[in-house]
């Protein structure tokens, strides 16, 4: 009885399982809209003083054959309001490359609510990339990093 609740756990722990990737789906998409939460500092403490915080946008190419094109990377600040805009011209991303955009850890111009507005395009339907922001801080000896996923606002690009 012992050998066969043995074999039984066995198989079980042997089976794929769903849960165990990152996603189990395939996003595919010819392009979008993505809206990329940043956080340049956050509250600590019982006053609730900030934090400041370094943030990294990456984006990342998932797709093993196609090629796609980064139209914008825009920087708001927690009202709305539009600080920089990091793409003059199209940058086009070679299947599994990577690109990236880093805010320092002193520029406190974006607050709490920043976010990026990523739009990017291809000439066919692809894996839709991978993007994200990395925030990071350190003081005193005490350090705290997470990340933050991009969320698509449309599909497509308009």
């Amino acid at each position: 009885m012992r050998c066969a609740a043995s074999l039984l756990l066995l198989a079980l722990v042997a089976l794929p399982v769903s849960g165990w990737s990152a996603s189990d789906q395939v996003h595919l998409a010819k392009g979008q809209t993505v809206y990329v939460p940043v956080y340049s500092n956050v509250f600590t403490g019982p006053r609730s003083l900030p934090y400041q915080l370094a943030a990294t946008l990456a984006i990342r190419n998932t797709d093993m054959d196609s090629w796609l094109r980064i139209t914008a990377i825009d920087y708001y600040d927690t009202s709305g309001k539009l600080l920089r805009r990091y793409q003059d011209k199209p940058l086009s991303l070679a299947p599994l490359a990577s690109t990236y955009v880093h805010i320092e850890e002193k520029d406190v111009a974006g607050g709490f609510g920043a976010n990026f507005i990523v739009k990017w395009q291809a000439d066919r339907t692809m894996n839709a990339p991978i993007i994200e922001t990395v925030m990071i801080g350190a003081t005193s000896g005490q350090g705290i990093s997470f990340v933050s996923p991009g969320q698509v606002i449309r599909p497509g690009t308009r």
